[in-house]
């Protein structure tokens, strides 16, 4: 579904990642670990096209879309969530959604998924707990149709219940067989219950790679203890 290869990008002069290469399978589902300044949120941006490479290439589907625009990967079927639970804060949660679509339908669809949004749609998102913003985020980009879907750590600043919610989405997501998933995330746990595989980036390199699942933690605490 999506390759990154041999990336080298970065600002100005400083580059943060240095010959990357990561694979997504149709389907899958993938995770990206590593420290704080690692380089994994700049992979991210590289995928979905906010910031040009140095050198090496973005392939989805196998066709090379590194010069295109973001809008042009979106109707490829990228979706990207941010880090920080963005939205609209003055809107409330249901025109939040309605950004994407109207079709009342595809609305309770997502709600479906995200069920605890349904009693908080009159409800402005600035007014929301972080967790709930983090559903919205989420449940917004899904109503885009996505093939591929882009986390940024997903899990940064909520309640565990949530975390254990977004899990379970995650996983009912990737069951359909129709759905891939890039995820960024520095809790380990969450991170490898939730993927298949996983490669650990540290100081903009991939020092580490292997098959998800919780009978990989000590292999990644390994790789990414200082």
């Amino acid at each position: 579904m999506l390759e990154l290869k041999g990336i080298t990008a970065g600002y100005g002069r400083s580059m943060v990642l240095n010959d990357v290469t990561i694979q997504v399978p149709a389907g899958g589902a993938v995770a990206i670990m590593g420290h704080n300044g690692a380089g994994k949120t700049t992979l991210l941006r590289v995928a979905v096209g906010l910031l040009p490479v140095r050198s090496g290439a973005v392939l989805l589907d196998g066709e090379d879309v590194t010069g295109t625009r973001p809008s042009a990967r979106v109707r490829r079927g990228l979706g990207y969530v941010p880090q920080g639970q963005q939205s609209f804060p003055q809107m409330t949660t249901l025109e939040n959604l309605q950004l994407v679509s109207t079709a009342r339908s595809e609305i309770a669809g997502v709600l479906d998924t995200f069920p605890a949004l349904s009693s908080l749609l009159s409800r402005r998102a600035g007014l929301l707990s972080g967790g709930q913003r983090q559903q919205l985020a989420i449940a917004r980009t899904l109503l885009t149709k996505p093939r591929l879907l882009i986390l940024d750590e997903p899990t940064e600043g909520i309640q565990p219940n949530v975390v254990q919610e977004i899990e379970g989405v995650i996983g009912a997501l990737t069951a359909r067989g129709d759905l891939s998933v890039l995820l960024v995330e520095q809790h380990v746990g969450f991170a490898l219950r939730s993927t298949d595989r996983y490669y650990v980036l540290e100081s903009g390199r991939i020092t580490s790679t292997g098959d998800g699942g919780e009978g990989a933690l000590e292999a990644v605490r390994s790789a990414m203890a200082v």
